[in-house]
């Protein structure tokens, strides 16, 4: 057993980790683990992590290695937020706990999962700590790209990058972890696109496969402007649907603890005090499902890129495995009724409407846009 079982199809940046861990010469005090979504690039910090504080570098079953895996160990603090960015005040909370020395463990690990989501402003904070750092602390940050994260930050950085793993390793991983089936492991380990967390997700729930079936329906249902407008408003329903559903009940426990906490009695008004605490909490909360409507949408754009990928591989006779292969059918309609020119211009519309939710714009507006640009042309 070792803390890097889950870190799949990672041999080289795991290479890299372990080399520190054992030549003190190539450890350092700030690292940039990048990979594209599903790479597991958390999963590598959090193994590494143990592996630092492991006496035996990563043995995966004594008291450090299970702590700092699951999260609890006293000197790591892991930082991963449900909002839409990483709040100043977060990070600066972050640079005082990284002066103190170790309580219990080899190091004073501090493990930011979404080093992108943070304004230049917060960034230029985070920049003064890693410049100066106490010699028994590191920083871990995780980012998609070493782009995502500003220039004088990952300048001060070791980078990892972690590449796409195999849809037989994640399968594997399914299969020996989760107790999944080969089969319902394979079909969800390529349609996650070896997304290693989306990919349980589709094995363990049949729900979320059906979410994604009809996702890709709409490829298919657009005829004109006004399928395009009625299949942007579903979709926008959808992604408030499952904000809501993955929210209200942590919302309802949160705001119930909260006045509980300020002594507040149920049916009487707050003072003026204690209302602001409650404002923030809920303002909060919104930025949450905010995130997670984007999120939803994100990943169902992401899941027609694959449609229109494997149409494209058909249209041009490429000899590679399709990522839909349970909807070859539609897949081959799809590239018979098109071109490969029309195909292309279907993907780079998508990748607008992509960049425009991360730029703030209307849902509605965005895959409405992204919708009427999927219809036949002609």
């Amino acid at each position: 057993m070792s803390v890097w079982d889950d870190v799949v199809g990672q041999d080289a940046a795991i290479a890299t980790l372990r080399g520190a861990i054992d030549d003190p010469g190539a450890m350092t005090h700030a690292w940039l683990l990048t990979g594209p979504p599903g790479s597991g690039r958390s999963n590598a910090a959090r193994a590494f992590a143990a592996a630092l504080q492991c006496e035996r570098g990563g043995c995966g079953e004594c008291h450090a290695c299970t702590t700092t895996l699951s999260g609890t160990h006293a000197d790591l603090t892991v930082v991963a937020t449900e909002k839409v960015t990483i709040t100043i005040d977060e990070v600066r909370s972050l640079i005082g706990l990284a002066s103190r020395t170790p309580s219990q463990g080899r190091w004073r690990v501090i493990l930011i999962e979404d080093a992108d989501r943070m304004a230049e402003r917060t960034s230029n904070v985070l920049l003064k700590a890693i410049e100066e750092p106490p010699p028994r602390t590191v920083w871990l940050l995780c980012a998609p790209s070493p782009q995502d994260v500003m220039v004088t930050i990952r300048s001060r950085c070791r980078g990892v990058s972690l590449r796409v793993p195999p849809v037989e390793a994640v399968a594997a991983l399914l299969e020996s972890r989760d107790g999944i089936a080969p089969e319902v492991a394979v079909a969800a380990a390529r349609a996650a696109q070896s997304h290693i967390g989306l990919a349980r997700r589709l094995a363990r729930d049949a729900g979320a496969r059906e979410r994604r079936t009809s996702v890709l329906a709409i490829a298919r249902s657009i005829r004109g402007v006004p399928d395009a407008v009625i299949a942007a408003g579903e979709l926008v329903e959808v992604a408030q649907a499952e904000a809501k559903a993955a929210t209200e009940e942590r919302d309802g426990d949160e705001k119930a603890a909260l006045l509980r906490a300020l002594g507040a009695e149920p049916g009487k008004s707050l003072a003026p005090a204690l209302r602001s605490q409650v404002k923030q909490l809920e303002d909060d909360q919104k930025r949450r499902a905010t995130r997670r409507q984007r999120d939803v949408l994100d990943r169902a754009m992401i899941d027609l890129l694959s449609l229109y990928r494997d149409v494209l591989v058909v249209q041009l006779g490429a000899t590679v495995d399709l990522v839909n292969v349970e909807l070859t059918e539609t897949v081959q309609t799809l590239a018979e009724e098109s071109s490969p020119e029309v195909t292309v211009r279907r993907m780079d519309a998508i990748g607008v409407a992509r960049t425009r939710l991360a730029g703030n714009v209307s849902p509605v507006l965005a895959l409405e846009a992204m919708a009427i640009a999927l219809r036949p042309q002609g």
